[in-house]
């Protein structure tokens, strides 16, 4: 009696699954039958691109990942649309909040902000180190003063 209770258990279990792998094998092909050119997609090796042609007869699909370069795919091989945003306005940012760089000064500024980059990194430390005696200098004489 306990065996049969164990194979039913079993028995449900496996049919639960492979109904859920079903279901999602079913909708990986309805995605892929729905492709069309100008879709952002990714394959699934990780190359993303826009469909330029979608080939029925030989079941292929055609990527241009970077303009001109095109790579022809087998449709089983895309694995997800990407969703470009729809309004590509809000994308925009306020012109105080771009950041400008400029090589000959070496500073960046960012809206009203201005920031000095220094050429050689060997010089934060000094700089830090520094910044860490001033303010015990000024720890030390903001306590005797107080004494």
């Amino acid at each position: 009696m306990e065996l049969i209770i164990l194979f039913v258990v079993l028995a449900g279990l496996m049919f639960f699954m492979s109904q859920r792998t079903r279901k999602q094998q079913k909708q990986q092909a309805e995605f892929r039958s729905q492709l069309e050119p100008g879709q952002e997609v990714m394959t699934g090796s990780g190359l993303f691109g826009t469909v330029v042609e979608v080939d029925e007869a030989n079941d292929t699909v055609t990527i241009e990942s970077t303009p001109g370069s095109q790579t022809r795919w087998l449709r089983a091989a895309i694995a997800k649309r990407i969703d470009t945003p729809a309004d590509e306005a809000a994308l925009a940012t306020d012109e105080t909040d771009v950041t400008t760089d400029s090589a000959e000064t070496g500073t960046i500024t960012s809206g009203d902000a201005h920031v000095d980059v220094p050429d050689d990194l060997s010089s934060l430390d000094t700089a830090q180190r520094e910044y860490r005696d001033q303010q015990r200098r000024d720890e030390g004489e903001a306590g005797s003063a107080t004494k």
